[in-house]
């Protein structure tokens, strides 16, 4: 099934009249929720079950990956940052992979329990202190300790039945700025690339169904912002690296998105790159206008983007009782409490 090419957001906790008809758009494949369309886990289940009933083809996420990005949060189990989970699994190899395993099997549980299809996790970038923006959202400041404790966590997802999206290639780790508020530029070169911040899309590239690159530009590679570059899209992610998943623009309203341009500019150059899925949220008016750009050139839709869709999924009642969920919460308690 080919699925429309727009993710785009939604203003509150119930769809308008409006929203409903936008999201049966063909154009439109996916919508993602934030915090303010979140208030319990009651709530949010009613609201993906209200988008599911009128537009059945729709792919619906939600940043949950603990930490300080965990939209999901009454009712629900209240993850570490994974740098926490990163450090434990370095003193305690054995037990610390299980335990990642766990996570990534929980936090996806939780989310598809609620309606949801994918959670846009786990971050790869590699980081510790550098990135304002990212930092203890990472696993490790060590590539091989990204790669090890990610994979578990990914084996955990796909146990749940969710697809694992990894983020944000080719890596946010090297620089202080914030892309959401500034437009960075990386000066390493490819081979201090390849060396670090890639090994982690490298060596998980077949264990991963969706990827999300970064809007950093890396002039000492290619001119072109990642997620405006067939160079970084097409050459290295799906060539050298052999990836056959979903390519997910982020969010095309940050600041970092703009040396592009105006949003249809953004949108035609993203998906030229060779993104699936493009995402436009947190401002309206720039989904309106990408919309109907994508309208107006007939955008053909991307058979790959049901990979993405929820493959199995638990109710609540039977994730609650269940021990390893139990059990779970008890290790992440006792990782927190030992800090």
């Amino acid at each position: 099934m080919a699925y429309g090419r727009l993710m785009l957001d939604l203003a509150g906790t119930e769809l308008t009249a409006d929203e409903h008809h936008l999201l049966q758009n063909p154009q439109v494949g996916g919508v993602i929720l934030f915090a303010r369309n979140i208030q319990s886990r009651e709530q949010v289940s009613a609201l993906t079950a209200e988008i599911r009933q009128g537009s059945p083809q729709l792919l619906i996420a939600v940043d949950q990956e603990g930490g300080r990005v965990q939209r999901l949060r009454d009712g629900f189990t209240a993850f570490p940052p994974m740098q926490e989970l990163g450090d434990f699994v370095a003193l305690n190899p054995d037990t610390g992979l299980a335990l990642a395993q766990d996570v990534g099997w929980l936090l996806a549980s939780e989310v598809l329990a609620c309606g949801f299809d994918i959670s846009f996790a786990p971050v790869l970038d590699v980081d510790r202190d550098t990135s304002s923006i990212i930092g203890d959202r990472a696993f490790s400041d060590q590539s091989e300790a990204v790669v090890a404790v990610a994979n578990a966590f990914i084996a955990g997802m796909h146990e749940a039945g969710m697809a694992a999206t990894g983020k944000h290639f080719p890596g946010h780790g090297g620089i202080v700025a914030d892309s959401h508020l500034e437009a960075p530029v990386d000066h390493r070169s490819w081979q201090a690339l390849e060396g670090h911040d890639l090994k982690p899309f490298a060596q998980l590239s077949q264990a991963l169904d969706g990827v999300m690159p970064a809007h950093i530009t890396f002039p000492e590679v290619d001119p072109d912002s990642v997620g405006f570059s067939r160079f970084w899209l097409q050459e290295v992610l799906r060539k050298q690296l052999g990836f056959d998943g979903v390519i997910f623009s982020d969010d095309l309203t940050m600041k970092g998105a703009d040396v592009a341009g105006g949003f249809i500019d953004k949108a035609k150059l993203a998906l030229d790159a060779g993104c699936d899925m493009i995402l436009v949220c947190n401002c309206p008016e720039g989904a309106l206008e990408v919309l109907s750009f994508m309208e107006s050139q007939m955008i053909e839709g991307s058979d790959r983007i049901a990979s993405m869709r929820c493959r199995a999924a638990v109710d609540w009642d039977s994730l609650g009782a269940d021990p390893r969920r139990i059990n779970t919460i008890q290790k992440l308690a006792e990782i927190s409490g030992s800090e």
